[in-house]
């Protein structure tokens, strides 16, 4: 009977592949906090240093290209822990605007592999986000004003839980009914098998920022009377669905993180104690390891003040009341705090975005802050003069 037990807490607890050994390792290990190793499942990453993804609006008809190549694989060489992509879209109309990576077709899941060997063969995780922008689709890129498009612009047509507009002027989406749900969860589906077919090691399913499996999540933008809208257990259901559609084609060894926006910012929304009951679910269902804890983007009309690691609280809430791994994400951008939210047991990863844009080799950088073992790639150690 404890046998059994066992091999489920080893299938269910993404730490519980850890030998005793290996804990012992880890009490000993004298590097701080954040550049000692996490296992996941079968993944061990080499420290707690994560690439964010971060769009780049810079593909041709979804297919990731030699910027994409070398965004990511500088990174793999300063020496992160998980590299990860930018959400890569898993239908044409579930982009944000033209120049966002997808994974729909085979000629994408090729370009992408190219990428992986190269990362992987660095000694990080290749990472890949999954998801579909929903009401958010079809706009301009950033740099030229991120306004929505209409098909005469090169637009195309939007869905959503229910046929709410993400806001004044933006395009009126389509209402999903039951067999477009079921449609983008095959479409989910198959975008993991190409993902795996790729070489990924860890897939993150989107559910943050406002996109589609956040509107399903938010009684803001989900105004649905059937069993996907109304109550908690209704909203979250196409997020329970879509994880089971990812895992239906990724490996049990492999990990699976979500995304959330742990609020909304808006009163009457998703707020906190919504992400805390969903972790909790997600938990017990065995099939998801870290929650990737973010905020807000449902709608311009949230409120709230922006400072370095505003949102570690919600990476520690959840990872305490929840018991799941976290991964901290929003203004970390130096080393001193990343290893104190990880010292402290505020989140297991800490995830980078603007920091990294900035120092391609932030983690380089914070060993030598911190005094900590990472070694530099062969090619640069004549860079590394301190």
């Amino acid at each position: 009977m404890r046998r059994d037990f066992m091999n489920t807490l080893a299938r269910t607890n993404p730490f519980a592949t850890r030998g005793e050994n290996e804990r012992k390792v880890l009490q000993r290990d004298p590097n701080p906090h954040i550049f000692r190793p996490l296992a996941l499942r079968s993944m061990t990453t080499r420290n707690r240093i994560v690439l964010s993804p971060m769009c780049q609006y810079s593909a041709a008809d979804g297919v990731p290209n030699d910027w994409h190549f070398q965004h990511l694989a500088s990174r793999a060489v300063g020496g992160v822990g998980i590299v990860f992509t930018e959400v890569t879209h898993v239908e044409p109309r579930g982009r944000i605007t033209p120049g966002c990576l997808g994974l729909w077709n085979d000629e994408q899941r090729d370009a992408f592999a190219r990428i992986t060997r190269f990362i992987k063969a660095q000694g990080a995780l290749a990472g890949i986000q999954i998801g579909h922008a929903g009401r958010k689709a079809s706009t301009a890129v950033s740099w030229d004003g991120g306004k929505p498009l209409t098909r005469e612009m090169g637009g195309w047509e939007v869905i959503a839980p229910s046929a709410i507009p993400f806001a004044d002027g933006h395009l009126l989406p389509m209402e999903m009914d039951r067999k477009t749900i079921n449609d983008t969860l095959a479409l989910f589906a198959a975008n993991t098998r190409r993902a795996h077919q790729a070489g990924f090691d860890v897939v993150e399913i989107h559910a943050a920022h406002g996109y589609l499996i956040h509107q399903f999540l938010s009684p803001l933008s989900n105004r649905r009377s059937d069993r996907y809208g109304g109550s908690f257990e209704n909203r979250i259901r196409f997020l329970l669905e879509a994880v089971d559609a990812v895992r239906s084609e990724w490996p049990e060894r492999l990990p699976l993180f979500v995304r959330i926006s742990a609020t909304d910012w808006i009163e009457g929304g998703w707020d906190l104690r919504a992400s805390v009951q969903l972790a909790q679910v997600l938990k017990a269902g065995g099939k998801v390891d870290l929650i990737d804890c973010s905020s807000g983007a449902l709608s311009p009309t949230q409120k709230l003040t922006v400072h370095p690691g505003y949102q570690v609280p919600f990476a520690a809430e959840i990872r305490s009341r929840a018991d799941i791994a976290t991964g901290a994400v929003g203004l970390i951008q130096s080393a001193d705090m990343a290893e104190q939210i990880v010292a402290n047991g505020q989140a297991d990863l800490i995830f980078l975005g603007r920091a990294m844009l900035g120092e391609p080799y932030w983690p380089l950088q914070a060993a030598r802050t911190l005094r900590a073992r990472l070694p530099w790639s062969r090619q640069y150690e004549r860079g590394d003069i301190y």
